[in-house]
């Protein structure tokens, strides 16, 4: 589904509970009580809400929303909540959003401020990936939003390994961050009901894909959506994806898959299994590959080493090789299509703002004009906002407009205020960085004349390349705000202010 199409499906739903009015709860000569994920959203219902409001974040401070999962407390704050704000497009914890969306009050608000933002103004734009793997990047993508068939967004879909032929094993495991292997497929032991994995609506994942000899091999593997609760699974499909491990693809299907970015893709909306492939390694967007006409190549240049661990005691004797299609991003790596940092450019901030405003209309009518005075001005200083941080991220020549960043959290602040995001890390905490991840990094560094490349203050424990690339590049190190606040920065408006100024002190 198209990014623009796929936001105002949601948008449709989101809307539907922003214009519910709350049953129950604090009454507004209390406070409305208000749960938001984030501290970011959390600034912001308060400068609307005002003393009618009381707001809490479940998402503590400093804390990281992609990987913070919920504790009993954090139903508890739900199920007291007037009205609940996500901001959602898979930025928070997948675990995060199905507590809230069990444990919200039948009638309040439940509200995606991305989704429904669009509908308001503000731009998204793909979440691009590109890492330039010298073998296909393969992983596993749910497309579509599945409303004719009862999904929503705490519903999942079931991927499981139901066959394979070939004359080896099969072994499809992720590595977490810390170095630990999670098997979702392993066929040494016969499949199973265990040799399964999910993923939620519009998601997708990496994983590496390893198999023990060379030849030719047919996996099929059938999806079913899960809704929760009551509701019986249904069955969507099942196709029989083709890989030549070691050995010429030619001839063995139309479509030979081995440079890019590809994923095993379920249809939410048609049911069908197929390939989504983008030969540029871009947000896969592009071209669908039925599965019966795509083989995918795992060259011998793929060969990897089983490592002496025994953790990964599944994959063979330690010091034994594997076919290895790699996962690339260490550690648990669930996104969607659409970046979902949109804050970051503060025109799509007055957009949440304006969600806000007439969210809280809704559940509280008496507040309609306290609102709408709040919001007011909080515009006006969003306007002015905008203006400070374009006029000053101007200051920077074109050819230092470069943003090396911790992760990859600023593109629409690039895509606003006229910078590229040049690089960026996933942390890995437990490890060292590779000499691949530090060289890629350091070409970029030295190639485009980086003065200066930019942590984030709750990451940067976990930003060893980022580090060492400075040490060895001799630039400097500066702080970028991307998801939460810290003891200096408290607002929303000081935390762009924070990186507008730093941005150019750093790179002039």
């Amino acid at each position: 589904m198209h990014v623009r199409a796929f936001t105002r499906a949601i948008a449709a739903v989101s809307v539907a509970l922003l214009t519910a009015c709350s049953t129950a709860g604090g009454d507004a000569a209390d406070g409305v009580s208000v749960v938001t994920t984030t501290e970011i959203l959390a600034d912001l219902v308060r400068n609307v809400g005002g003393e009618r409001v009381q707001v809490d974040s479940i998402v503590p401070p400093g804390g990281d929303p992609h990987s913070y999962e919920p504790v009993p407390a954090d139903a508890k704050k739900v199920t007291r909540a007037d009205v609940t704000f996500t901001n959602h497009l898979l930025l928070e914890e997948q675990r995060l959003i199905k507590a809230i969306d069990a444990n919200v009050r039948e009638g309040t608000p439940n509200v995606s401020l991305a989704e429904v933002s669009e509908t308001y103004g503000a731009h998204v734009i793909p979440l691009v990936e590109n890492i330039g793997l010298d073998v296909l990047w393969l992983g596993l993508r749910v497309r579509g939003d599945g409303k004719d068939k009862g999904a929503t967004r705490s519903s999942e879909v079931r991927l499981a390994a139901t066959a394979l032929d070939g004359p080896g094993e099969l072994v499809l495991y992720l590595t977490e961050a810390l170095g630990k292997p999670v098997v979702h497929f392993n066929s040494a032991d016969d499949l199973s009901d265990a040799d399964a994995t999910t993923l939620p609506p519009a998601a997708h994942t990496h994983l590496n894909w390893a198999f023990t000899q060379p030849g030719i091999y047919r996996l099929t593997l059938a999806a079913t959506l899960l809704n929760g609760g009551t509701n019986a699974p249904i069955p969507l499909g099942e196709s029989t994806f083709t890989f030549a491990v070691g050995v010429d693809p030619t001839g063995v299907a139309g479509t030979v898959l081995n440079e890019g970015h590809t994923d095993l893709t379920v249809d939410l909306d048609t049911g069908e299994l197929y390939t989504l492939n983008d030969a540029a390694g871009g947000a896969n967007q592009g071209q669908v590959v039925p599965a019966a006409d795509a083989v995918i190549e795992v060259p011998n240049k793929a060969i990897a080493t089983i490592p002496d661990d025994p953790r990964f005691a599944f994959l063979g004797a330690p010091g034994g090789s594997v076919h290895q299609l790699p996962q690339a991003v260490l550690g648990k790596h669930v996104h969607g299509e659409i970046d979902p940092h949109l804050w970051q450019d503060v025109r799509n901030a007055r957009a949440y703002v304006e969600v806000v405003r007439d969210t809280l209309r809704t559940a509280d009518p008496d507040g309609a004009e306290v609102y709408d005075r709040n919001a007011r001005a909080y515009l006006d200083r969003l306007d002015e906002l905008d203006g400070h941080v374009r006029e000053t991220v101007a200051r920077v020549s074109p050819e230092h407009r470069h943003l090396v960043t911790t992760h990859d959290g600023f593109g629409y602040f690039a895509a606003a205020y006229g910078l590229t995001v040049a690089g960026f890390v996933v942390p890995n905490p437990a490890q060292e960085p590779s000499v691949e991840d530090v060289r890629k990094l350091s070409e970029t560094v030295r190639n485009l004349k980086v003065p200066a490349v930019f942590m984030e203050p709750n990451l940067a424990q976990r930003a060893s390349v980022l580090s060492q690339v400075a040490r060895d590049q001799a630039v400097d190190v500066c702080l970028l705000y991307g998801d939460a606040f810290d003891d200096k920065v408290r607002n929303y408006v000081d935390m762009m202010r924070h990186n507008a100024d730093e941005v150019t002190r750093c790179l002039v």
